[in-house]
């Protein structure tokens, strides 16, 4: 929501922002100081000592690493948000395999030196990810025989012969896929997958994700900042009584005994619960760990992926972790943050595999959310809700979520370029 106020306030449209929240980010904050997280999961006392100063925290409710090269980078960039905002790289990206965690190898050098593969499929693999670099849609002498819009991904594993194993980290730990449904999709959305994680990899040489100081809730305020700069009001603390429809159409909000009129909506489903339908739940555990998780080199941020065939599920669990380093936790402390698509009636057991990674755990804070998405486009009420944060630990989902509500609204792409140049037209060359 505060980065479609951000753009529209960009694109010349007056805009109010409200928020029933004293905080920027809505579901999505950054909550802190620490007694604020112990108050908001309803755990007995207050932090322990040795957690240092609670002011010292700033704890994301749902944790998303950003690829450096993916689309809220560019948004970020496009709208000079960047300027509010100070990036550090994550230090590594691990897959689960048979029990433990290995370093997803992205680089030819890596992929050679891995040990996730055996000598021969090491080979394979490298001739893959070079296909994978030469690939352009445009272009079908890069093909080699394979129709991106007509053959399925399993062909191409089959076509360069790569093992489950390493299907499964392809799959799930450079493409980033949910689930093993892509198998069966045309191939050409698999590659282009692999190839922007290999590119956001290129740009910083560690891992592919970035992540900001000072936690993610940075992220809302440096767009609702743009949007204040080009003219939209911003506000907290706000209580929404009721969104006055006409005829079927969104003509304001009721505040406080105020109305404010409005020709289109923006919201999150917590504000329209009769609009939205359940698809599923997430459930996320919170971690404080005071010290680096086993078998990463120690580092201080990292993303681990177990694919779904590792545990025998049928979507993947994704463990994110940050530390001191980024200044959302006391010196020597870490946060991790397990996350995944609910499946059974017990869903703190399915987790279990990823908590084990962590422990010794020192206190664990347990969230169950609703996936919840708009029954309908919004065209005829004009009401245009977002859907739920998934399980995913990155943002490429979200900004699907920001350009379909955005075509909605404006009947036309979601386009870069052509937001530079209307900023350009309203504004001039500075």
């Amino acid at each position: 929501e505060c980065i479609l106020s951000g753009i529209m306030s960009v694109n010349g449209k007056k805009v109010l922002h409200m928020d029933r929240n004293p905080y920027y980010g809505g579901e999505s904050a950054s909550i802190t100081p620490l007694e604020d997280l112990y108050k908001r999961f309803k755990i007995p006392g207050t932090p322990p000592s040795s957690m240092g100063r609670g002011r010292d925290w700033n704890v994301d409710l749902i944790p998303k690493f950003l690829m450096a090269n993916g689309q809220l980078v560019k948004m970020l960039l496009y709208t000079e948000v960047t300027r509010y905002l100070d990036f550090k790289v994550t230090e590594g990206s691990f897959v689960y395999k048979g029990g433990k965690i290995y370093k997803v190898p992205s680089t030819e050098a890596e992929a050679l030196a891995s040990s996730l593969m055996g000598l021969f499929e090491k080979r394979r693999f490298r001739k893959f990810l070079v296909y994978v670099a030469n690939f352009d849609e445009n272009d079908a002498r890069t093909f080699e025989g394979i129709d991106p819009k007509k053959t399925a991904m399993r062909e191409v594993y089959k076509k360069f012969d790569l093992g489950q194993d390493v299907i499964d980290f392809t799959g799930h730990a450079l493409a980033l896929y949910r689930t093993d449904d892509y198998l069966d999709q045309p191939c050409s959305e698999t590659i282009n997958r692999i190839k922007l994680y290999s590119e956001s990899l290129a740009r910083y040489g560690k891992s592919p994700y970035l992540y900001p100081l000072y936690g993610l809730g940075e992220l809302p305020q440096g767009f609702a900042r743009l949007s204040a700069i080009y003219g939209g009001t911003y506000m907290l603390n706000k209580p929404i009584e009721e969104i006055i429809v006409q005829n079927g159409k969104v003509i304001g909000v009721k505040s406080e005994g105020e109305i404010a009129r409005c020709k289109q909506l923006i919201c999150d489903p917590s504000y329209v619960k009769d609009r939205v339908e359940k698809v599923g739940q997430v459930i996320r555990v919170i971690c404080i760990l005071s010290h680096p998780i086993k078998n990463t080199n120690d580092a201080n941020s990292c993303q681990i992926i177990i694919p779904q065939n590792q545990v025998n599920r049928k979507s993947d669990i994704y463990v994110c972790m940050i530390s001191s380093a980024h200044n959302v936790a006391a010196q020597g402390k870490y946060i991790a943050i397990v996350s995944t698509t609910v499946e059974t009636k017990e869903p703190e057991k399915e987790i279990r595999p990823a908590l084990e990674l962590l422990e010794p755990i020192e206190q664990k804070f347990v969230s169950i959310s609703d996936l919840l998405v708009p029954k309908d486009l919004g065209t005829e009420s004009q009401i245009f809700i977002s859907r739920t944060y998934d399980a995913t630990t990155h943002f490429e989902t979200t900004c699907d979520d920001i350009k379909d509500i955005y075509k909605r609204m404006t009947g036309s792409e979601f386009d870069f370029e052509e937001m530079k140049r209307k900023k350009n037209d309203i504004y001039g060359e500075d």
